[in-house]
């Protein structure tokens, strides 16, 4: 139930949303999505590729499912241990879409994993081909992934399934990629280019489908895809659909949020720019007390020079009285 705040408590919703993250990106905000799907369909058996922290997971059984198989080749320690606590969560460390015929055929397949063509549509080919009276959620269908590939590990896909990729990301304030975009840090890259054939998530779901099977879009983070042959939940599923509603409060989302990622970046490069102009300042102060050193030691060295100069003066103003002397005195 949303917590709207009353007369007494006017800040519920202000700190509902300080409690989440400033980057929605989390399947487990479509928990009534899967309500929907579980309501529709016998769910028995889960198949998750791309486990987050083992919530999403935990989702699954709680809806009802008595297994769920997740595909982690590399967890991490957290993982391992929420999905420990869980009897009928169990981890598999291999790689998708290569251990999905080693798994028992399951009722719902939540692709969450790499998000490019060649592996996304290996996968939903598998399954659609496998398990005929399934589901599949598929997670960002939509920006930045529905028509660019992004590379977790290309070194395993074939050169002829990858395209030119870059590590500045894409941002929706103009069409090319920008290091102020949605960039991996090191984590991933992404397709130099957008566009074209086998080139994104969106593209190969669509290309995969055949045989009846359907999708529904749903326009919220980035984007999750409905694959599916029944008609009744595509019908269920239609107030989140193609909403046009959610389509322009995820846009508006994606704008804001790549908008704060430009000001990061430029709030770091001009403490960059800060940082070396202090750097240039502090080394022409210390040129400027070495020069005021030197000059000090120039003036010490010429009043010692006038002083010796004046000497000699007297020197020699005192030199001819001397020989006046002398030719008296010989006289």
């Amino acid at each position: 139930m949303n917590d709207y705040g009353t007369r007494t408590d006017p800040h519920a919703q202000a700190r509902a949303a300080r409690q989440t993250p400033l980057l929605l990106h989390s399947l487990s905000c479509f928990r009534e999505v899967f309500e929907v799907v579980y309501a529709h369909r016998p769910i028995s058996t889960v198949v998750e590729v791309g486990v987050e922290s083992g919530q999403v997971s935990g989702i699954y059984t709680e809806l009802g499912a008595r297994a769920v198989y997740c595909v982690d080749p590399a967890p991490t320690e957290s993982l391992r241990a929420a999905i420990a606590g869980n009897p009928a969560l169990h981890l598999v460390e291999e790689r998708s879409p290569d251990v999905l015929p080693h798994l028992p055929v399951a009722d719902l397949y939540v692709l969450d994993g790499d998000h490019n063509y060649a592996t996304v549509r290996a996968e939903l080919d598998w399954v659609l081909a496998n398990a005929p009276d399934a589901v599949a959620v598929l997670h960002d269908v939509l920006w930045p992934c529905s028509r660019r590939d992004q590379y977790y590990l290309p070194s395993r896909l074939r050169p002829e399934d990858r395209h030119p990729s870059s590590s500045e990301g894409p941002t929706a304030w103009h069409d090319e990629l920008t290091r102020a975009g949605f960039v991996g840090l090191g984590a991933f890259t992404c397709a130099q280019e957008a566009g074209g054939e086998r080139n994104g998530v969106l593209t190969a779901v669509e290309d995969a489908l055949t045989d009846g099977w359907q999708l529904a879009v749903i326009p919220a983070i980035f984007g999750v895809g409905v694959v599916t042959r029944d008609e009744a939940l595509l019908d269920a599923l239609r107030p989140y659909r193609d909403s046009r509603l959610l389509y322009t409060l995820e846009n508006n989302r994606i704008a804001l949020y790549t908008r704060l990622l430009q000001l990061q970046f430029d709030a770091v490069a001009h403490a960059e720019n800060a940082d070396s102009m202090a750097e240039t300042i502090a080394g022409q102060r210390r040129e400027l007390d070495r020069l005021a050193t030197e000059a000090a030691d120039l003036r010490a060295e010429a009043d010692e020079l006038h002083r010796q100069n004046e000497r000699l003066r007297a020197q020699l103003d005192e030199r001819p009285a001397s020989l006046a002397n002398r030719v008296l005195r010989r006289q």
